[in-house]
């Protein structure tokens, strides 16, 4: 087992592992900015290149708990490594192909890779730091994705205009390889995940409370997606924002997220019910406030930093709420917790297409995101009452 790290700062290894994250991660958010370029290449439709991202999520969905169970008595260190191999071999294998069909199976590869990596990523993490620091640790692991919304996506997508959709893949591939490495000869040497049997693990994942926070889990996570997901049309088509303004608003949102990562993490470990509540209810006052200030670009703009600082201040505290009561099960909760975020992502087509598909204009998404954070607050305060 890794030996905690005292002190104020935390060890290089979460760092480490925080960009490779980064690195994995910026493939997620760079496909949709070659979409178009990409079916062009390919000659096939839009919604078939889409499909992509759909693959990717399922991949995550799909092979997280399982991975965390068959990875469960193999070295951490050596895990982490091997899951970004695969991951960039993956990507290097679709890069190289112009077929449709292996894109489409490489892709959930990569989503099975990036889930594995996610598995032990975590608990390497705060396995790396005492225990009064877990939240924050995991605060810094999750912040490598939310730079990869912020740099890596696109920083790629503007690389990939000038070399073509592959270039900033290829880059990806260089990132992850380079992340590989530096994880390989520089985070301390581990043992398995844990000295805990799969039915130990399994036994633990049937503690009631652990469902509520990934009922949470999914529930915000869709509440800010489902707004985030549809600002370029939101923005362009409502507020009257000029197209070229888009890209530097998403990447405002990327910022209000590294900072609620930086807030949560500071907060949620003293007060993880707090965090959730203050969370909740940020998303849920600024989607609210979105949608009632739509057509006002000056209400809308910093509405989306704030959006993106409430979305995030949650997942230190999910994090941190996940160890302490499946401390028993770091390995598989954490991989769960994973595929609860992604499906949470996976929901908002559904629940944005009814809405849109029944004649309301795309202002719903943000009343939309309002309920399911309302939900969510309430969720938290019938738990954290119960407590």
């Amino acid at each position: 087992m890794i030996e905690a790290t005292r002190g104020t700062r935390l060890p290089w290894g979460v760092y480490l592992i925080a960009f490779s994250l980064f690195a994995m991660g910026s493939a997620e958010f760079l496909l949709a900015g070659v979409l178009p370029a990409m079916a062009d290449d390919l000659e096939i439709s839009l919604s078939s290149a889409g499909a992509l991202i759909s693959a990717f999520a399922a991949g995550v969905v799909v092979g997280g708990p399982p991975l965390a169970v068959m990875t469960l008595r193999w070295p951490r260190r050596a895990t982490l490594v091997g899951t970004q191999v695969v991951f960039a071999a993956c990507v290097a294998l679709g890069l190289v192909t112009d077929s449709y069909a292996v894109l489409l199976v490489t892709r959930f590869v990569c989503g099975l890779a990036y889930a594995g990596y996610w598995a032990v990523a975590a608990v390497t993490a705060i396995g790396l730091v005492t225990p009064d620091r877990t939240a924050r640790a995991s605060g810094v692991v999750v912040s490598g994705l939310s730079l990869a919304m912020i740099a890596g996506g696109p920083a790629g997508a503007l690389f990939s205009y000038f070399t073509g959709w592959r270039g900033g893949f290829w880059g990806v591939v260089a990132l992850t390889l380079l992340g590989a490495i530096l994880i390989a000869t520089a985070l301390p040497a581990t043992g398995a995940s844990g000295e805990l049997s799969v039915r130990s693990e399994l036994r633990t994942m049937r503690r009631p409370r652990l469902w509520v926070v990934y009922a949470v889990t999914i529930l915000s996570t869709a509440a800010y997606m489902i707004v985030f997901n549809y600002l370029a049309a939101f923005l362009t088509g409502v507020t009257g924002i000029p197209g070229v303004w888009v890209p530097a608003i998403l990447t405002l949102f990327g910022v209000g997220a590294f900072a609620g990562l930086s807030i949560g993490g500071r907060i949620a470990d003293r007060w993880p019910a707090r965090a959730l509540l203050i969370g909740a209810a940020g998303i849920a006052l600024c989607s609210a406030l979105l949608g009632v200030l739509a057509r006002n670009a000056w209400a809308v703009v910093p509405g989306v930093l704030l959006l993106g600082v409430a979305g995030f201040i949650l997942n230190p505290a999910i994090y941190g709420r996940v160890f302490t009561i499946a401390k028993d099960a770091p390995t598989l909760a954490g991989a769960t917790t994973v595929s609860a975020f992604q499906l949470g992502i996976s929901l908002v087509p559904g629940l944005a297409g009814i809405a849109l598909d029944a004649g309301a204009g795309i202002t719903s998404v943000t009343w939309i995101g309002a309920c399911l954070a309302l939900v969510t607050v309430l969720i938290v305060a019938v738990d954290s009452r119960r407590s």
